[in-house]
């Protein structure tokens, strides 16, 4: 009897276990905050999810993150490879949220959850502004257009193309070349007209001020965040935090940021004292001796970062004359206030500068091993050292910067080489600290001239 009795309960309390698990899904909004962390996935890309100088940013994760802290969770990244990657995530119930932008379909309703605050994308004509930019699509015929072969652009010009009647001179872009190569191109005239979305064409406006992105050549395109088809009360407190008027405000702020402000500092006038290089060249003499930099070398570098304006605040954050982020500025022990001050800042941009020549131990020439600094400087050290295993991995050498690591730098911004397993810090754009480099060498040579 007894024995009945004890399989009858086991059977009892497995069916009633069963029927809990069905009925407390491991994504709902409520397991979320018992276990106080919120598991989102995304995609590297310049306006969704990248690290810079070794601190994590990017559109969709700094949203992510600000809901995250809004409702005391730790945020855990997943970085997918694609977004039929992400899709499966969520109908595996493998992630809480997918905070990237994916395409609103409705065959996909019946899988996964879109958040109500949808962004609306289209396809648009990238041109430099000037007397001679076309007023409308049909002015394409008769010129030449360059596109990357394969992809939903190159589709979608032969489509305008048919529409049209034909004329548009489509042309295919060398195969190893990025979107951000092509507007890169349109902007400095080595070609006249390509096509990105149009979030990818307002960001790099931020960087290309001579560029016009405003003629439309596709219908809208809606793309929302989305999260499990069993997750409703997550969906809900995502939409009511998306609603409320703070957060408003934070959405606006980061669009800001990513997709309007300038990546540049505009000329502000420093006076500089006759005959002097800056207004601070006492304190570089003072701390290059730490570095066993020429005190000129450290003026080039601070003429890079801020133009020597200690009020300067870069679209990052960093702030001060040597542009120290705020995570770095504090481990150095500077706070609000002591970051703009020129000496506090100079003096504490010393000491990290000394700790990246020390990560770099390994080259042993000291010229080429100032490159690595300035370029660790200026990125991170962790997305140099991904470039230095390319570099390897492809026959060049991991020591050498100039046409070795630098070409794996610029590199970092296709998915080829940012996915590759020996890749650990993903996504770049390289091509701005390659420049970074250069121009400092360029202008630690002019003002040596000086002497």
């Amino acid at each position: 009897m007894r024995k009945v009795v004890l399989i009858f309960f086991i059977v009892v309390m497995a069916f009633a276990c069963k029927k809990a698990k069905q009925e407390i899904n491991l994504c709902d909004y409520e397991a979320i905050i018992a276990r106080d962390t919120l598991v989102a996935a995304t995609l590297y890309g310049s306006s969704s999810y990248f690290t810079f100088k070794d601190e994590a940013m990017g559109f969709d994760y700094e949203l992510c993150a600000q809901f995250a802290q809004a409702h005391n969770l730790v945020l855990k990244m997943i970085v997918a490879s694609s977004e039929p990657e992400l899709i499966e995530l969520l109908k595996n119930d493998a992630v809480d949220l997918v905070a990237y932008r994916l395409s609103v379909r409705n065959e996909l309703k019946s899988s996964l959850l879109y958040i109500d605050n949808e962004y609306i994308n289209n396809q648009v004509l990238i041109q430099r502004n000037a007397k001679s930019m076309i007023s409308s699509v049909v002015d394409l015929i008769g010129k030449e257009l360059v596109v990357l072969p394969g992809t939903k652009y190159e589709e979608r010009m032969h489509n305008l193309n048919d529409e049209l009647g034909g004329g548009i001179l489509i042309k295919q872009a060398n195969d190893t070349l990025t979107i951000d190569n092509l507007i890169e191109m349109v902007s400095n005239g080595a070609i006249d007209y390509t096509v990105a979305e149009n979030d990818i064409a307002l960001l790099n406006k931020t960087y290309f001020h001579n560029l016009d992105c405003k003629i439309s050549v596709s219908f809208n395109q809606r793309a929302a965040w989305a999260v499990p088809k069993s997750c409703p009360a997550l969906k809900d407190t995502l939409n009511q935090w998306f609603a409320s008027e703070g957060e408003r405000k934070h959405y606006d702020a980061l669009y800001n940021k990513y997709f309007v402000r300038s990546k540049f500092f505009s000329d502000r006038k420093i006076h500089i004292p006759k005959g002097a290089i800056s207004p601070y060249d006492k304190l570089f003499k003072q701390y290059a001796l730490l570095l066993g930099w020429d005190w000129e070398l450290l003026a080039a570098q601070c003429y890079a970062e801020s133009k020597f304006d200690s009020s300067a605040v870069s679209w990052a954050g960093a702030r001060g004359v040597m542009q120290l982020m705020p995570r770095t500025a504090a481990g150095l022990g500077l706070n609000d206030s002591s970051v703009s001050n020129p000496a506090a800042n100079i003096e504490a941009a010393t000491r990290y500068i000394k700790i990246l020549d020390r990560r770099f131990w390994k080259i042993t020439d000291r010229q080429e091993r100032i490159k690595f600094v300035l370029a660790s400087y200026n990125a991170g050290d962790g997305h140099i050292t991904d470039a230095m295993a390319l570099a390897e991995k492809y026959g060049k050498n991991p020591h050498i910067w100039h046409d070795n690591v630098e070409t794996y730098m610029l590199l970092k911004s296709q998915k080829e080489y940012y996915a590759d397993p020996i890749v650990k810090h993903g996504y770049f754009r390289g091509k701005e600290t390659s420049h970074y480099v250069r121009e400092v060498q360029e202008k630690y040579e002019k003002y040596k001239r000086r002497k």
